[in-house]
């Protein structure tokens, strides 16, 4: 089965990329190193990250990685990145097209697939904006109440989780855990309840090392700056107290460092008024696979994520300190749960059950 796998990039991530990518001219070379890094491995599935020879990767938002292929395959200077990413499909002979990246390539984009693809499947954890996706044969998330909504607007949908990376263990055999509490993770002016929940950890920045890498919204990066000091940015500027202990996110291989230097990874969901009490973002699987403990807001987790066994929570943000302390002051049974949910992210959700479930979709 010939498989392809398109994802897009974040304006976070970029200057890394670059970073990463200076100098290096081809495609294979620029999307192979990107691989190597791992941004969001957890959506990657198993035939991509083995470098199979019936798979095929790209992210079809990146023009320097696009048109380097375009490029060598004699298409013209101004090719749309569409009509790149088609001809990639149409040059491998694609059975099976997996989009992660569905807000650029809609309903509308399938109707133009060559008539090698047999089976159209997209991964969407929202349901923000008007976007058609009813011609996938299933929009996939771990979201039950996403999927239950995208189905209400038309579109076939399933059930469909991350999975553990296990180049992730390389980062959590750390036995020398030099950072207390962590959280690393985006801040907007939409995250009200995210910045006051930093706002109560960073009091145990006194006694505690305590490390946020932020990646902040345009507005939220604009009130940092003295811009934010009066007028109405001032309602966004982040509080002293977190500013004081933040530096700017990170991505890659440098989350993986920076997650296994760590005893405790906050979470918390930043969807509350669409998912309600469901709980299951991306870092669940990084922080339980860095074999961190995380600490994150009560709700319902995926299967097999059990709190009190695997991590703790907190109910509210009045108490989210006090279960921290307890966390750091218990050491060795704090050390035990992040052991049980390692082992939980590494054989329920590994790369080969996520592999069977995918082919199973189809």
């Amino acid at each position: 089965m010939r498989f392809f796998q398109n994802s897009g990039l974040t304006r976070g991530y970029l200057p890394r990329l670059r970073s990463l990518t200076q100098g290096v001219v081809g495609f294979r070379e620029q999307r192979d190193t990107f691989l190597a890094d791992r941004y969001c491995a957890s959506h990657l599935l198993k035939p991509v990250l083995n470098a199979e020879p019936e798979a095929f990767f790209t992210n079809g938002d990146d023009a320097t990685l696009q048109r380097a292929w375009g490029r060598e395959h004699g298409l013209k200077p101004d090719a749309s990145l569409e009509d790149i990413l088609l001809a990639q499909i149409e040059e491998h002979r694609s059975e099976v097209f997996y989009n992660l990246d569905c807000v650029t390539y809609q309903s509308a984009f399938l109707r133009r697939l060559p008539g090698t693809v047999r089976h159209r499947l997209c991964w969407r954890a929202s349901v923000s904006g008007k976007i058609d996706l009813t011609g996938y044969d299933a929009v996939l998330c771990n979201f039950p109440s996403f999927v239950a909504r995208w189905t209400a607007l038309g579109a076939r949908a399933a059930h469909f989780c991350p999975a553990h990376d296990p180049v992730l263990e390389t980062y959590s055999a750390n036995d020398t855990r030099t950072v207390d509490v962590l959280f690393t993770g985006t801040v907007s002016q939409h995250h009200a309840d995210r910045v006051r929940m930093l706002e109560r950890v960073a009091e145990l920045a006194g006694a505690f090392r305590v490390r946020y890498l932020l990646t902040l919204s345009r507005l939220t990066r604009l009130a940092s700056t003295p811009a934010g000091l009066v007028g109405p940015l001032r309602q966004h500027r982040l509080p002293q107290a977190v500013r004081r202990i933040s530096t700017p996110g990170v991505f890659g291989r440098e989350l993986y460092q920076a997650l296994g230097s760590a005893k405790i990874v906050l979470n918390v969901n930043g969807l509350y008024e669409i998912v309600g009490v469901e709980r299951g973002n991306m870092r669940c699987w990084e922080a339980l696979g860095s074999g961190a403990l995380m600490v994150s807001d009560e709700g319902n987790y995926p299967e097999g994520m059990v709190a009190g066994e695997m991590f703790r929570t907190f109910r509210s943000l009045e108490d989210v300190v006090g279960v921290v302390k307890e966390a750091l002051a218990d050491s060795v049974g704090s050390a035990m749960m992040a052991r049980k949910g390692q082992e939980l992210v590494r054989n329920r959700y590994s790369k080969e059950r996520q592999w069977k479930d995918f082919l199973a979709l189809l």
